[in-house]
């Protein structure tokens, strides 16, 4: 049983993909429920279709040599409308077909808790060999083994494959952000992306950004890749909430210089509410 080498560094992720954005009558939408892309052999990204939802929400397979991690369940718990346990199980099979293994484990876990990014845990509750990481704050503290939340990322052993868990409470309490040694991606849920950057709670959030700005600068990134794009790709303009099609949205993968632009957003912003615009992103925080 031979085992893959993860590298720190050691995958330059493929992210160049032809992501589909919904379809102009989502009914007619000939597009599957769910999109995968291969970033390397061992990363699969997918994306579920906006004709099921207009959320869209982005979810991540990382295999490790001991276990495999899935990180968020969508926006629909109905496998028939949104079957992720057979995209996930497919993947699955074509992953142990190269690299046999004998007691695989699956982690189902979640860059928070709200509901586009659990509704179909229950897919997963009845699989063998299968841990789901419940949403909720004390759940995640448990199984990650926080002791001092928030102050202390964790790390989480696939096999090999180490991923560090860092926590980004503000988007919403449990939130985790995940950063994959091997690729060297950050992948940072709803606290980053290219859309609407909600706030929830403002000292948090800040403290977030600025936790993830500082692990940036004493580790590799490659992209941060965040769980939605609502950005057009003109520059400032998003499309509105609810949208099922985005003919021209804004690309999946952010640099850090982004993150360090929000980083002086929300420092121009001191806490104020409303709607604040910039290029890339916009803030709402609204109490």
């Amino acid at each position: 049983m031979s085992q893959v080498r993860f590298r720190p560094g050691g995958c330059v992720p493929d992210l160049e993909a032809d992501w589909h954005a919904g379809w102009p009558s989502p009914k007619h939408d000939p597009a599957p429920e769910i999109q995968s892309h291969h970033a390397d052999e061992h990363t699969v990204i997918m994306r579920q279709n906006k004709s099921v939802n207009y959320e869209a929400p982005f979810m991540f397979l990382l295999f490790g040599n001991d276990a495999a991690l899935l990180v968020d369940t969508g926006a629909t718990p109905e496998p028939e409308y949104f079957p992720l346990r057979t995209v996930v199980d497919a993947h699955l099979a074509d992953w142990l077909a190269k690299h046999p293994r004998r007691g695989y484990r699956l982690i189902v876990a979640h860059t928070h808790g709200h509901g586009d990014h659990k509704a179909a845990d229950a897919q997963f509750a009845d699989r063998p060999d299968t841990t789901v990481v419940g949403p909720g704050l004390d759940a995640v503290k448990a199984f990650y083994g926080f002791a001092d939340w928030p102050a202390t990322p964790r790390k989480l052993d696939l096999g090999g494959r180490v991923v560090d868990v860092v926590p980004g409470p503000g988007h919403h309490a449990s939130a985790t952000v995940f950063y994959d040694r091997w690729t060297q991606l950050l992948l940072t849920g709803d606290t980053f992306y290219p859309g609407r950057l909600y706030v929830q709670d403002w000292d948090a959030f800040a403290a977030t950004v600025d936790r993830l700005v500082a692990w940036c600068d004493e580790h590799p990134v490659s992209h941060l890749l965040g769980c939605h794009v609502e950005m057009s790709v003109q520059p400032d303009v998003d499309y509105p909430r609810g949208w099922t099609y985005q003919p021209d949205e804004a690309a999946l993968p952010m640099r850090v210089p982004q993150l360090r632009a929000l980083q002086e957003a929300v420092r121009e912003i001191g806490g104020v509410p409303g709607i604040h615009k910039y290029d890339d992103f916009h803030v709402w925080y609204q109490v």
